[in-house]
């Protein structure tokens, strides 16, 4: 079978080679691979020029087709392999059903895209998460594992990562300071991503890292505006005080 922590594109990438095989997903995870259309509104894709990129680059580079998994994975539940007992567990905020795995006898956890990079925690789809992705990393932190795997980067982690964890979490702390300090003066949504706060200067394909900048911003902006610390004015943001 094969086993999907959540439904990005680096993720299924592939899996149409598996057609054969039971694709366990969990539920909230499972809905954009029903459709290329749906996956591109889970993004909160709305440009249509950034649509039509995506779409071509999922079909040619990521080998997007619907698939319907077999059955839902779920935090909590304990799967019995044999030799190795795994236990699921639940770790939303990157995405609302990304899902970690804990395979208790060689005490190795898989963490997915809590990857411990420098770059920090994304949580840009429509429906991540600021506060349920601190939750779950903090939460990760607590399994009595002795390696730790990842999705990106370094990837194998011997021992407990340390530092890296609050390292890792900090990132959002510093892309919010950052983020309050350009607000002293009034700035629209495009000002704000024309500032490069997540990925510091300007890139290529804007299809790609500016349609990420405006969707970790959009985040920041919502969780500083219900902590009221950031009022919009119309088409513009601004600290408050």
């Amino acid at each position: 079978m094969v086993w999907l922590s959540h439904a990005h594109e680096d993720h299924f990438m592939h899996l149409d080679l598996f057609d054969d095989l039971p694709l366990w997903i969990s539920d909230q995870d499972s809905t954009p691979l029903s459709s290329l259309e749906i996956f591109l509104d889970s993004y909160g894709m709305v440009n249509h020029d950034f649509r039509n990129y995506w779409k071509q680059m999922l079909q040619e580079e990521f080998h997007f087709k619907p698939r319907k998994p077999t059955k839902f994975l779920q935090g909590g539940q304990i799967i019995d392999l044999g030799m190795v007992t795994v236990d699921v567990l639940s770790t939303p905020g990157h995405t609302p059903g990304h899902l970690a795995f804990f395979f208790r006898e060689p005490k190795v956890l898989f963490i997915g895209d809590y990857d411990l990079t420098r770059f920090g925690p994304w949580y840009g789809d429509a429906h991540s998460s600021i506060e349920e992705t601190v939750d779950s990393v903090n939460r990760l932190k607590g399994i009595p594992a002795e390696v730790f795997l990842t999705s990106h980067e370094t990837g194998v982690f011997i021992g407990d990562p340390g530092k890296l964890w609050e390292d890792y979490l900090e990132v959002i702390n510093e892309r919010e300071r950052k983020l309050l300090d350009l607000l002293k003066e009034p700035k629209t949504m495009k000002e704000i991503v024309g500032s490069w706060i997540i990925y510091g200067r300007e890139r290529e394909p804007k299809a790609f890292f500016e349609f990420g900048e405006q969707g970790l911003m959009e985040k920041h902006l919502e969780r500083l505006i219900k902590l009221g610390s950031v009022v919009q004015k119309k088409d513009h943001y601004i600290k408050r005080g």
